[in-house]
């Protein structure tokens, strides 16, 4: 078992609860996590007890301190996901400025490594060409949502710090997949409900996707491995919304969406959106961000991420399988968050 110490933020969301899990399983005993008050433990159930858990918000450098010390790895997990307008001011301002606590700390205490939760959204995208690895540079356009926007100048506090002497390395995960909370959060678990319970819009656009156990054992194995100063696509498979959406529909039973969506569709499905979420108070299931940028399409390239080490990726076919059959589950008991097995 290893007597590594390793703090983890955003242990109480999606990736991070089963990179919990996942750690706990291999034999890493030593496991610290940061958590707010509000945070939910839905996902983490059992595994709760087996982890040291400290009060610790991004922007709270005195808890990040606390959180810090002892530690010898350092996993960044923790992020704010918005596609709604309302809430950039504060994404960009925890995702950046969070980002660049953890680095400076990592910095002043020593941390012997540093992997960075990116996102395929921090990648950069080439007007003519819809092919995307990892040296793709960022350009300032349009097509980069407030979340992309937030990432990737995430991302250049984590290149300061490797400039400045930190051991670090970036995942860049495409759409993650998986069992986890589905309803209420932003999160690919909603796609299966809204399906469920009888979507039919059907974007037109392609991209990547990947199974949320192949992502946290990417960076385990990053983790521990000498690779510095770099940075990873973990993408399974590019697909288009319309095969994504065909699979989900196909393994919970529902009827696939069948209307396209339009130029037309889409600028009014979003203003649809947006009206019901202000009737019920419920977030949109569409936003303008999430409808234009799935009418694009765009290829991921995966071959850096297999080279890196032995790794194999998860077929969607199977990671959507296994998650609808758990979504179905899970239907019986209120929708109760719940995970899937390694």
């Amino acid at each position: 078992m290893s007597s590594k110490k390793i703090l983890i933020t955003g242990a109480t969301g999606f990736i991070g609860s089963y990179l919990v899990r996942y750690l706990l399983q291999n034999g890493h005993i030593n496991l610290r996590c940061t958590q707010q008050p509000s945070s939910s433990l839905a996902l983490l159930k059992d595994a709760a007890d087996k982890v040291e858990w400290v009060e610790a918000d991004l922007l709270d450098v005195s808890a990040l301190e606390t959180a810090m010390e002892g530690v010898q790895q350092v996993y960044h997990c923790a992020a704010v996901v918005s596609f709604q307008e309302k809430g950039n001011r504060n994404m960009m301002k925890i995702n950046v400025e969070g980002t660049a606590n953890i680095v400076n700390l990592a910095l002043d205490f020593g941390i012997e490594k540093l992997v960075f939760v990116s996102s395929i959204a921090a990648i950069g995208r080439k007007p003519n060409d819809p092919h995307i690895d990892e040296q793709t540079t960022w350009q300032d356009a349009d097509w980069n949502s407030p979340y992309g926007i937030s990432k990737h100048r995430a991302e250049m506090e984590v290149w300061r710090g490797i400039a400045e002497g930190l051991n670090a390395a970036i995942v860049n995960p495409a759409n993650v997949l998986g069992s986890g909370f589905w309803k209420g959060r932003t999160s690919t678990g909603q796609i299966f409900h809204n399906i469920w319970k009888g979507l039919r819009f059907q974007p037109l656009g392609t991209s990547g996707f990947v199974d949320v156990r192949d992502v946290v054992r990417f960076m385990a194995l990053l983790m521990e491995s000498e690779i510095s100063g770099e940075r990873y696509i973990l993408s399974a498979e590019d697909l288009s919304f319309k095969q994504l959406f065909d699979k989900i529909a196909n393994s919970v039973g529902a009827r696939p969406p069948s209307i396209p969506v339009t130029p037309i569709v889409r600028e009014t499905a979003w203003r649809v959106a947006w009206l019901v979420s202000k009737i019920t108070g419920n977030p949109p299931f569409i936003t303008k961000q999430t409808a234009r940028s799935s009418a694009r399409a765009f290829f991921y390239d995966r071959q850096k991420s297999l080279a890196a080490f032995p790794f194999q990726y998860t077929p969607i076919d199977k990671t959507v399988r296994e998650t609808g059959e758990r979504f179905l589950q899970c239907a019986k008991n209120n929708f109760e968050p719940d995970v899937l097995s390694f």
